[in-house]
């Protein structure tokens, strides 16, 4: 599966995993009011490298992927300023509630993205990488996202 991956693209899908799976732990931990303060940082750091690896693999042009990368920079340096720097203080929960789905949406969708571009079995459903098993794909990973982020929001303004 890894072979032919050179070893800093292999780092840059490690980083990405450990943030994806984190990140959905912490999810599920803002779903049930719960502040999972080993985890949080785990996903915030390894989403952070991830994100700046991404820029230096190898590059072919403005893709989803690279877009994606551009959005989840800005919604990061958001995320971070909520937790660390305001401290969740007052509305800066919400935004760190609603960063944090988004920055783990964002990763998932370079995720299915990478996995219809390099699964042969999904590649041949897709070839020309806009067909409808990848847009039902990428909507079905929206709306499980806007779901648990809405219901995120839902539960910080009930437990506040």
């Amino acid at each position: 599966m890894f072979s032919g991956i050179n070893a800093f693209t292999l780092f840059h899908v490690m980083l990405s995993v450990v943030g994806i799976i984190s990140g959905l732990v912490v999810i599920g931990g803002l779903l049930t009011a719960q502040r999972l303060s080993g985890w949080t940082p785990v996903f915030v750091w390894t989403t952070v490298a991830a994100t700046a690896t991404g820029f230096v693999c190898s590059f072919n042009g403005v893709t989803p992927a690279v877009g994606a990368g551009v959005v989840s920079r800005v919604v990061l340096i958001l995320l971070l300023v909520a937790l660390y720097v305001k401290k969740l203080a007052g509305g800066w929960n919400r935004t760190y509630v609603i960063t944090a789905v988004i920055s783990v949406y964002l990763n998932c969708f370079v995720l299915v993205a990478q996995l219809f571009l390099k699964m042969p079995a999904l590649q041949a459903l897709v070839p020309n990488g806009n067909e409808p098993p990848f847009a039902i794909s990428q909507g079905i990973v929206l709306l499980l996202f806007v779901c648990a982020g809405y219901a995120a929001v839902k539960r910080l303004r009930a437990a506040g």
